[in-house]
């Protein structure tokens, strides 16, 4: 695992030396929220190049664009440009105004990723963890993308990886009833409270809602780590019910590796994820 570290810290640092070009804090928004600020990374002489618009995690209350490990420099050498945006956080603002920023950014790359030698046609949505449930809800729930004029036809993929959000009514009575069995209090600000507390706004930011067809969704890669149960849960739940709406969705569940690693490794040339990713990619970009 050191050893591994180590190299994700060199190539990580290499990615930055490297012929790209890094444009970094680029509001999305005016006027702009210090978080409201977006990084693109280009390969040097980029034009009209597929992109990924990555959405960190960190609970919707931490985490910030810059954590993404060797995304950045894998997708840049793949011929990508490579978007890691920030969003306000709880307990600042409640779970739809970072799902609007989410959005807003999103909206800011249709408009303008051409200048950095993007396709705005052919833009990728991704993220991991509380990143997974953003990336998810806006591009299954137009609503939020339709707010900034971007169509879901735009959208050529959405990897969300081990999410535990997709049904949020489903997590919230898993956690509580794990915790009453167990005799142990109840969580202070778990997601009862961060999705807002009437099960009518749980309901409706959850992306399974609002699975349907005729929508444009776009394809999905629903990766997570196989045995953790309630990620592997939410995972199969989201597949099933765009499979029974006739969507296209591959679910793949990581083995041998935990919430952090399955983030941490993506890129990596043997990592069993990393293969699922581009394989997604790859098929989609052929459509």
């Amino acid at each position: 695992m050191k050893n591994l570290t180590l190299l994700l810290i060199a190539l990580t640092l290499l990615s930055e030396a490297q012929a790209q070009d890094v444009k970094r804090n680029i509001p999305y928004a005016e006027p702009a929220h210090e978080r409201q600020v977006l990084d693109v990374y280009s390969p040097a002489g980029a034009k009209n190049l597929p992109v990924v618009f990555w959405i960190h995690g960190g609970g919707w209350q931490a985490g910030d664009k810059t954590s993404v490990q060797l995304k950045p420099q894998v997708f840049v050498e793949k011929g990508f440009v490579f978007v890691a945006t920030n969003y306000r956080l709880l307990p600042g603002v409640d779970m739809e105004t970072i799902i609007r920023d989410v959005a807003k950014s999103l909206g800011w790359v249709h408009k303008h990723i051409a200048e950095h030698g993007g396709d705005p046609k052919r833009i990728f949505v991704m993220g991991h963890s509380a990143g997974a449930q953003l990336a998810a809800l806006v591009s299954i729930d137009d609503r939020y993308l339709k707010a900034e004029g971007v169509p879901f036809n735009v959208l050529k993929g959405c990897v969300p990886v081990d999410g535990d959000t997709y049904d949020v009514p489903a997590i919230i009575e898993t956690a509580e009833t794990r915790r009453r069995v167990h005799g142990q209090p109840q969580a202070k600000f778990g997601h009862r409270e961060k999705f807002s507390i009437t099960p009518e706004k749980h309901r409706d930011l959850s992306a399974v809602t609002h699975v349907a067809k005729g929508k444009n969704i776009p394809p999905f890669l629903i990766l997570h780590v196989a045995d953790h149960p309630d990620n592997a849960a939410q995972a199969q739940r989201l597949g099933a019910v765009m499979k029974d709406a006739g969507l296209p969705v591959t679910v793949f569940g990581a083995k041998e590796t935990n919430h952090t690693r399955i983030n941490a490794e993506l890129g990596l040339p043997d990592d069993p994820s990393t293969k699922a990713l581009f394989e997604f990619v790859g098929e989609a970009l052929k459509k």
